[in-house]
C-alpha cells in the first residue's frame, strides 16, 4: 500500500492542477478581460547601429504589435512598411551600450512603440498599439 500512496499523491496534485486550470479558464472566457489581437512583424528586423571604431554592430529583432481591436490587425499589415521603417530607424540611432544594457533595451523597446503609435496616429487618426513586444533580440 506504501507504493501506492506517491502515485496518490501526484494524481490528485494532477487532479488539482487541471480543476484550476479550467476554473481560470472559465473566469477568463466571461468576457470581462480585454480580448487582445497580435500582428507579427515579417520578416524579422535586421540593421546596424552606432558603434565606436570602424568595427559594424549587428541588432536583429522580431517584433509583434499588440491592438486592442482584432479589426485593427489589417490595418498594421496595410501600414507595415512604415511601422517597420520607423523601427529600423530608431534601432540604427541607437549606441552600443544602449543596444547591450537590459535597461537600454527597454527604452528602446518603448520609444518604438510611442513612434509607431505616433506613425499610426498620423495615418489613422488613433492610437493603435498597446504594446510592441520584442520576442527575438539578438545584437553583435
Amino acid at each position: 500500500m506504501s507504493k501506492r500512496q506517491p502515485l496518490l499523491m501526484v494524481l490528485l496534485s494532477l487532479l488539482l492542477w487541471v480543476s484550476t486550470a479550467v476554473q481560470a479558464q472559465e473566469e477568463g472566457s466571461n468576457g470581462n478581460q480585454a480580448k487582445y489581437s497580435y500582428f507579427s512583424l515579417e520578416p524579422e528586423i535586421t540593421t546596424n547601429y552606432v558603434t565606436e571604431g570602424r568595427q559594424l554592430g549587428f541588432i536583429k529583432v522580431k517584433v509583434e504589435l499588440m491592438v486592442d481591436d482584432p479589426k485593427w490587425v489589417s490595418e498594421l499589415e496595410y501600414h507595415s512598411p512604415l511601422i517597420r521603417d520607423v523601427i529600423i530607424e530608431t534601432l540604427a540611432q541607437q549606441t552600443a551600450s544602449k543596444i547591450k544594457s537590459l535597461s537600454g533595451r527597454e527604452a528602446i523597446r518603448k520609444a518604438c512603440l510611442e513612434k509607431v503609435n505616433a506613425l499610426l496616429l498620423a495615418e489613422t487618426n488613433r492610437r493603435m498599439l498597446a504594446d510592441l513586444l520584442f520576442t527575438k533580440y539578438l545584437y553583435q
